[in-house]
């Protein structure tokens, strides 16, 4: 026997109220009940829930009962949330990975469901049901990214990425930067920017190079040995290729070393149209300016205190310091001389520059016998640095 449907709120009303109406009319109680169709006892139990009540009133009531489990269930919800929240609070969810264990965590822990999990934790169900699939070369590059951030431990991905290309690796940026992150490497720290030196009238004293051999800068670097003892390095830069042309490294270097340096850059390669420096003794020095100007060359001198003019050297000098000088403990002087003269080459021919799109300044460069050797070079000693690994 089918079950009687229930009836509802304002059917319930509209029957008391015909039970009013026919009591009004002298019929008793009893009478009345049983015209509606129901017990005595259900009809009392209805008076009491019910009695008084118009149809609007129950349909208010009705309105106001509905917007009560939408509150408890909002209620309910964001409890819920906070709870899966909490639960997966220990740390950022970064990447699809870390959710996707975020959410089994949340589902083994709190029983809820794998859809509420997912809405909350902001994971796609197609992303937390599809198992990521590893490619079949990924152990292979893993490895060469891990081998060549030891090998060069102040490059970031993107100089990575540029070296894993020139090896044969048809890679992704992106793929590069995955695996970066994901085997814990850090990128290197980006130096700050620095101001230009500007004149009264607003104009801005900056000599840009336009062409290789248009401008070329050269400034000092010291260093010391494991003795203590302190060494110079000369560097000289073309501003336009970033090319390092030499690097003399001695104890002491002062202007007959400057000329003899750019005497044989000179032969090799040509005079210049300018050359930049600051104010140091040695490149003010008379003779060093009188010898420049005899060879067809003009000398610009920063601004004192302003090295920011001089910001293609300076730059130079940062990644000597921060790729060699700050890694690399020199036992004497030969070795320093060596192993500066090595870095100053993959420098040149290997090492990507981002402002030349992540390509060396200088892949096919004069080799060894046409750029000046280091001051005091000799077969001694060479032997036993040259199986050693710039880092």
């Amino acid at each position: 026997m089918a079950r009687k449907k229930a009836h509802t709120p304002e059917e319930i009303v509209a029957k008391l109220r015909q039970v009013e109406v026919l009591v009004a009319q002298g019929k008793s109680v009893a009478e009345a009940v049983r015209t509606i169709g129901v017990t005595e006892p259900t009809y009392y139990r209805w008076r009491t829930e019910f009695g008084g009540l118009k149809l609007d009133q129950v349909k208010r009531l009705k309105e106001l009962e509905r917007e009560n489990a939408r509150l408890r269930k909002a209620v309910s919800d964001l409890t819920l949330e906070k709870v899966i929240l909490k639960e997966a609070a220990s740390g950022k969810l970064v990447s699809p990975t870390r959710r996707r264990a975020c959410v089994e965590h949340v589902v083994r822990e709190l029983g809820v469901s794998e859809r509420k999990a997912c809405a909350v934790l902001g994971q796609h169900r197609s992303t937390q049901r599809k198992a990521p699939r590893a490619a079949a070369d990924e152990a292979a590059l893993t490895a060469d990214i891990m081998e060549l951030a030891k090998r060069y431990g102040r490059y970031g991905y993107r100089r990575i990425t540029a070296l894993l290309r020139d090896a044969g690796w048809a890679v992704n940026r992106k793929r590069v930067e995955r695996i970066w992150r994901r085997e814990g490497l850090k990128v290197p720290q980006r130096q700050p920017k620095r101001g230009r030196l500007w004149l009264n009238d607003g104009s801005c004293i900056r000599l840009r190079p336009e062409r290789p051999n248009h401008v070329w800068a050269y400034d000092f670097v010291e260093d010391r040995t494991r003795d203590g003892r302190k060494f110079r390095m000369l560097c000289v830069v073309d501003e336009f290729t970033r090319e390092a042309l030499a690097i003399r490294v001695a104890r002491k270097l002062g202007s007959a070393d400057v000329i003899d340096v750019l005497a044989d850059l000179f032969i090799a390669r040509g005079a210049p149209g300018h050359m930049r420096s600051d104010q140091g003794p040695e490149f003010i020095a008379e003779a060093v300016k009188g010898w420049i100007t005899g060879v067809g060359a003009k000398t610009a001198f920063i601004e004192k205190a302003s090295p920011w003019e001089n910001g293609y050297v300076e730059s130079f000098n940062g990644k000597l310091r921060d790729e060699l000088l700050n890694m690399e403990e020199f036992s004497t002087l030969r070795e320093a001389q060596i192993l500066i003269e090595q870095w100053r080459r993959h420098y040149n021919e290997e090492r990507p520059h981002s402002s030349l799109g992540y390509r060396p300044p200088a892949p096919e460069v004069l080799r060894a016998d046409h750029v000046p050797r280091p001051s005091g070079s000799g077969s001694g000693g060479a032997a036993q640095i040259a199986g050693r690994v710039i880092h």
